[in-house]
């Protein structure tokens, strides 16, 4: 078994979804040579200044995230740029939990990710 590493990711003038793809990566634990998909081998992600991401085209104005209520009708949808000015650090963990395997294993490697707005000092 490897032992479990630390990685600090500053994401000031990162891409969204270029960080995403590496961080999940990480998570997964796909960095180490024993890698199976049916373990959970990788290391702790610590995100700092995920205020300062970026995205590329008119994603700003035009990608919508969609959450339902359970209702009827009940479909609620946001835009990336409010969403991203209440808060940015959902933004990166929803994208980041999309590029992960849907298992069991997906819940515990999102608790190995800690994401801050601002440089931690």
């Amino acid at each position: 078994m490897t032992p479990k590493k630390t990685h600090t990711i500053d994401a000031s003038g990162k891409i969204l979804g270029r960080l995403s793809s590496e961080i999940a990566f990480l998570l997964q634990g796909k960095n180490f040579p024993n890698y199976v998909p049916y373990l959970d081998n990788g290391g702790e992600i610590i995100v700092i200044n995920t205020s300062k991401l970026k995205v590329t085209g008119r994603k700003n104005e035009q990608k919508k995230y969609y959450r339902h209520s359970g209702y009827p009708g009940g479909l609620k949808e946001t835009v990336y740029k409010d969403m991203f000015s209440n808060d940015p650090n959902e933004v990166l963990r929803r994208a980041i939990y999309g590029m992960l395997p849907r298992n069991k294993l997906r819940i515990k490697m999102m608790r190995r990710l800690k994401l801050y707005k601002y440089d931690k000092e």
